[in-house]
């Protein structure tokens, strides 16, 4: 079925207040509101492990950060949902391009806007912070746009998605927050256990991201680890690799991982693998909804990861 709306294009100008909801939902709010607490993760993170505090003057460096990665996260989504409209109309008519309520200029104009604003920011802040954006902007691009587009192969996508949220956001940020407060380019134990975890934690983001969409990715020929090994495999694979990453962090803790909090990282993580446990036992996979909202879930697990660590290491 075509879910396409012929939706006149809303004006900045002429309906403000509707048009910055569809630009709230054309940037993916889960993925920026995944952006921004990454940023405030790491530069806590910094902060607890910094020997040079710099008290107020410091929230310069976060708010620079954020803006660039948050310009960055819209680039990148933006970008997908350009080359996608087709494809959305039937996954997700209520996207703005898909529904009518931007048009195709109007993507590319603010796709265009916010990379580069990405790079400038990121430039004026520092080294690490400008590798770090345009690294992501770099695999953001070759994700979407042909002639690589490399979401058409599920093993590059993964990669691209769990490389870019896994390791290059968590190090590169880390990087830039420990040069900027306390001039020290060491990345320390509970980032690098930290990183490990989102690692593989996007995996499963990664691979239970198409469940919902097998209609439009089977029309469209998008091979996808869904259709190629179905859903119930992949639910309960993505709900594995999720369990081994909070087991891998207990352990951690309970080996006594220097710089944080061993016990608030045990209560917390053991709390979370049961609700993963108790709340995927009433999923049915044969209701788009409810693997909609599973997936949904998982963010939310990503979110309190972010929340959680630096908690831990302000707590040590």
């Amino acid at each position: 079925m075509n879910h396409f709306s012929s939706t006149t294009p809303k004006s900045l100008l002429q309906e403000p207040i509707s048009w910055l909801y569809s630009l709230w939902k054309f940037s993916r709010p889960h993925t920026i509101i995944g952006t921004s607490l990454s940023v405030l993760a790491l530069y806590l993170i910094a902060i607890a492990t910094s020997e040079n505090y710099l008290g107020i003057e410091s929230l310069g460096y976060l708010i620079g950060a954020w803006l660039a990665c948050l310009c960055g996260n819209i680039y990148i989504v933006g970008l997908n949902q350009l080359e996608d409209v087709a494809i959305d109309r039937i996954n997700k008519p209520h996207l703005p391009i898909a529904a009518g309520e931007f048009s195709r200029q109007q993507g590319q104009t603010i796709v265009t806007i916010t990379g580069i604003l990405a790079i400038t920011i990121a430039a004026l802040s520092g080294q690490w912070l400008l590798a770090t954006v345009g690294v992501s902007l770099a695999i953001g691009t070759a994700y979407s746009l042909p002639p690589i587009r490399l979401k058409r192969f599920p093993f590059f996508a993964a990669l691209c998605i769990f490389t870019v949220r896994g390791v290059i956001v968590n190090l590169g940020l880390f990087l830039h927050f420990s040069k900027t407060l306390s001039d020290r380019e060491v990345l320390l134990p509970p980032v690098w256990v930290l990183t490990l975890f989102i690692l593989i934690f996007t995996i499963a983001i990664a691979i239970f991201k198409d469940v919902p969409d097998m209609e439009g990715d089977k029309q469209y020929n998008i091979t996808t680890f869904t259709l190629l090994l179905g859903k119930q495999t992949i639910f309960n694979l993505s709900r594995w690799i999720i369990t081994i990453c909070y087991l891998g962090v207990i352990l951690t803790a309970i080996a006594r991982l220097p710089g944080v909090n061993a016990t608030f990282l045990i209560v917390s993580h053991v709390s979370l693998l049961g609700l993963l446990w108790w709340h995927s036992r009433k999923v049915n996979l044969e209701d788009k909804i409810a693997i909609a909202r599973f997936y949904q879930f998982i963010w939310k697990l990503f979110f309190w990861e972010y929340l959680l660590f630096p908690i831990a290491c302000l707590l040590k």
